[in-house]
């Protein structure tokens, strides 16, 4: 590794005459090198260490790496709109980075969560210096990916960043009382209406913030999102990328779906990388688990072999080792696949006494399609006590824990399976198929999966939700799709599989108030109960719809030879 010089500050002018302002990290070298770029609207000092080595590491790897602060962020000059100049200022900065001193002219970027959207960003605007980007935990669909899940408003994730990035301005600003009362409010509890998502301290201390947009904008179809949506600005844009998730983040969705996209229409390639990681931070232990060292991030390594390779020109294999590797959250190790698992679906179906709310051992799952349904199982959601949110990916802390506990509610439906006779690998897609009345115009369905051990903890995999509108109240059941945050896990023999359903996940999501919504914002006091059955049988085959794939499919990555020879350690000569 080369050593690393002092950092500069360095502006550029964007054409509309703002001043962007950026860390340029220099290797001590003679020569050019390509340029690394990080764009992001946190301070460019944390430069994302909260997930990536410090950009002096990627420079001693013979890079000029540049973290820049986005407009009317840290010190770049402007104002500050939600992704709103991210096009047009992404070009600018690709093209001022790319001539750069000792700048070879090529650029690579990289970046999680806003830092991955300033990515798509700039590519959409196609600068001819962008070579290749590595987008990590973004959202290809905002609507659907990023503000809300299954119709449903991503509540805590939500108003948790609108506090963030409100508290910035605020001390950009320096109004210290606003920016002090934001931060209590973003490291408190959520204490207000579960069922209005309004957040009181965001409409006095920032009428502007995008939250609000969000919340205004409902629908899928509002030009809203239609301006602003990856989806709909990367039709005609082509790049190699390298795609980083974790099977707890929130934004796994837009991951996938983004891999997805461009995998199937790419000349280039495109590699995939799902770790077992939450949001943040990206290490060996998520919720109540521990995944061992093989959990520990290794996509510092990975970036530095991809932007070697697509921006030296240099051959480190990685081009032609599988191009998806997914962590087993069953058995530890990373798995490679040929292309992201999509086999098509085992079911399991529903089946019960009526009394799936009334204890662990009424409820099953099964292959064999159960017999006619005497009675459906009914679940009564009450407002006053809506079922908490527990792990998963859209709650804070995020990842595997155990829900025993939580399922003993009787607002809780439970189905599960017989313990396994034989070990089963899941990997892919889930979803699960729910035939339901209730007697409201809307509810909602949390569906959850998770692995009862032989011990009778029951450990989260996976979670998904669905806001119904407009159904009809108490007319025959209809079916209702909820999908189900993919994963790949074995599950070993003696272990069983168990489905949760229930009507709230707060404050994950806002409260379904049980009543439509039209303008006036929802009173507490005019939520209703709302009282849920749920139907199987051969005339309603509710069922869970399972990615099963065969071992023969991936092979197992042993993570200790991403590591180059030349960087072992003293301690690996002694």
């Amino acid at each position: 590794m080369l050593p690393v010089l002092p950092k500069q500050t360095q502006s550029l002018q964007t054409r509309d005459g703002v001043r962007l302002d950026a860390d340029v990290y220099y290797p001590a070298g003679e020569g050019e090198f390509p340029v690394l770029l990080m764009r992001q609207p946190y301070g460019r000092a944390i430069a994302s260490t909260v997930v990536y080595a410090h950009p002096t590491w990627y420079a001693a790897h013979g890079y000029i790496v540049v973290i820049q602060d986005v407009r009317g962020r840290g010190t770049s000059d402007g104002d500050f709109r939600l992704f709103a100049h991210e096009i047009n200022d992404g070009y600018d900065t690709v093209q001022w980075a790319a001539h750069l001193p000792q700048s070879t002219g090529a650029v690579g970027m990289y970046g999680f969560s806003y830092q991955g959207m300033t990515q798509l960003y700039a590519a959409a605007a196609q600068p001819p210096a962008l070579k290749t980007l590595c987008p990590s935990m973004v959202a290809y669909d905002l609507y659907a990916d990023w503000a809300y899940e299954g119709g449903a408003f991503c509540y805590q994730m939500n108003r948790g960043w609108a506090l963030q990035l409100a508290a910035e301005t605020a001390r950009r600003q320096g109004n210290d009382a606003a920016y002090e009362a934001l931060y209590a409010a973003a490291h408190g509890s959520i204490a207000t209406n579960p069922v209005c998502p309004r957040a009181e301290i965001l409409d006095q201390l920032a009428p502007d913030s995008f939250y609000h947009d969000w919340l205004g904008n409902p629908q899928p179809d509002a030009p809203y999102w239609a301006v602003l949506s990856p989806h709909r600005l990367l039709d005609s844009v082509d790049l190699p990328m390298l795609h980083v998730g974790g099977w707890f983040d929130t934004y796994l969705r837009g991951t996938l779906k983004l891999y997805r996209a461009m995998a199937a229409r790419s000349a280039f390639s495109q590699h995939l990388w799902v770790g077992p990681w939450a949001h943040l931070p990206w290490g060996r232990r998520v919720g109540e688990v521990d995944y061992g060292k093989a959990a520990n991030s290794p996509i510092d390594w990975v970036q530095v072999r991809w932007f070697d390779q697509i921006l030296k020109e240099q051959e480190t294999g990685i081009l032609t080792q599988p191009p998806v590797c997914l962590f087993d959250l069953g058995r530890s190790p990373w798995l490679a696949f040929p292309h992201y698992p999509n086999p098509d679906p085992t079911p399991l179906y529903l089946s019960s006494n009526g009394l799936a709310g009334m204890g662990d051992h009424h409820g099953a799952l099964g292959i064999q399609m159960p017999p006619p349904m005497v009675l459906p199982d009914v679940l009564v959601h009450d407002p006053w006590r809506p079922v908490p949110a527990l792990g998963g990916h859209a709650t804070v802390p995020a990842g595997q824990c155990d829900r025993a506990l939580l399922d003993s509610r009787t607002d809780v439906l439970t189905y599960t399976t017989a313990p396994f006779t034989t070990d089963v690998l899941l990997a892919g897609d889930l979803s699960a198929d729910l035939y339901c009345t209730a007697d409201a115009p809307s509810f909602d369905l949390c569906a959850v999966l998770s692995e009862v051990k032989p011990n009778d903890s029951v450990i989260t995999i996976a979670q998904g939700y669905c806001r119904v509108e407009e159904a009809a109240p108490n007319l025959p059941p209809q079916r209702y799709r909820v999908d189900i945050q993919s994963t790949c896990i074995h599950i070993p023999r003696g272990s069983a599989l168990r489905l949760s359903i229930s009507g709230a996940c707060a404050p994950a999501y806002s409260v379904n108030p049980g009543i439509t919504i039209d303008s006036t914002i929802p009173r507490l006091q005019d939520a209703q109960v709302i009282t849920l059955a749920l139907c199987s049988g051969d005339d309603y085959p509710s069922r869970l719809n399972l990615p099963v794939i065969s071992e023969t499919m991936a092979k197992t990555i042993a993570i200790d030879r991403l590591e180059p020879k030349a960087e072992a350690t003293s301690r690996d000569h002694p």
